[in-house]
């Protein structure tokens, strides 16, 4: 099958375990409700009250993060309903409802905010992936993420860029091998610093360097790397390194890529981009509650 038509072939929906979600909404309502929960809602509604609440996208997007709303909601108060309108994924437009909540109002003021900072930000990288993906779509190229993520939510960043059509780069220091130029400055050369991890690995770790030329890059193929990544390589260089290659290592580019070049960078034929961009530099989606006065 060609790299081109496994692209195409429609890979399972991400999921992340509930446990992870669960945890991590209980740390980011204990830090909101502090040691006296929340003043003003309790000052101002009676226990009594309820409320329904639409929770509704304000402009174009793609959602992610949905369970983590249902979650902060459970949390506070497990007897709230939360129905979802649209899943993790999904497109949405501007005044598209995502999800109604309906129950206690002390509670669906109290969880709102951790409930939308979740589902904002994760729908925000998950947009911000998608415009990426969508540039490089007629390529065999796909974009990736990176492990510059913001501290305690890497799982969840590379979640939202599944749900936007990316893909995963590898999780932490312990899932693969990535020999960086600090790397072979102390390990004496590209060759010398394969050789020393292909003896090291295990047999299902791949082992990846990064190179900044097609000198090193021919280095790498020599010892049989497993991913050469092309650090700051225009789309000229790029190409030459792609008919060198000839197939024989996977081909990642990185460096300078945004929405201005990565159609470029693709058409050189690698197999991956990588960019900080779509996790780091990915504005939140805006997301708004409203309660709906009856």
């Amino acid at each position: 099958m060609s790299a081109n038509a496994q692209k195409q072939v429609a890979a399972h929906r991400p999921s992340l375990p509930q446990i992870l979600i669960v945890d991590a909404v209980r740390a980011a309502l204990l830090e909101d409700l502090g040691r006296a929960g929340d003043l003003t809602t309790n000052a101002t509604l009676p226990e009594e009250a309820r409320a329904r609440a639409v929770l509704s996208s304000r402009e174009d997007g793609v959602i992610c993060g949905v369970d983590f709303a249902r979650a902060a909601f459970a949390a506070i108060d497990p007897a709230i309903s939360f129905q979802a309108l649209v899943g993790d994924g999904e497109r949405v437009s501007p005044g598209q409802h995502v999800a109604t909540v309906e129950g206690n109002a002390r509670a669906i003021l109290s969880a709102e905010r951790v409930g939308l900072n979740f589902l904002m930000h994760l729908s925000g990288i998950a947009t911000h992936t998608a415009r990426f993906a969508a540039l490089i779509a007629h390529t065999k190229a796909r974009v990736c993420d990176t492990r510059k993520t913001i501290p305690g939510m890497r799982a969840f960043a590379k979640y939202a860029v599944k749900c936007g059509g990316g893909s995963n780069h590898r999780f932490g220091l312990d899932d693969a091998i990535l020999i960086k130029d600090n790397h072979i400055a102390v390990a004496g050369g590209v060759a010398k610093a394969i050789l020393a991890a292909r003896a090291y690995a295990g047999h299902l770790v791949k082992i990846e360097v990064e190179v900044d030329g097609l000198e090193q890059m021919q280095q790498a193929l020599d010892v049989g790397a497993d991913v050469i990544l092309l650090d700051n390589m225009g789309p000229e260089l790029l190409e030459k390194a792609v008919e060198i290659n000839a197939g024989r290592a996977k081909l990642e580019a990185s460096g300078r890529i945004d929405f201005e070049t990565i159609k470029a960078v693709a058409e050189t034929g690698v197999d991956y981009i990588s960019t900080s961009k779509i996790t780091m530099a990915a504005p939140t989606l805006d997301i708004g509650l409203d309660i709906e006065l009856r």
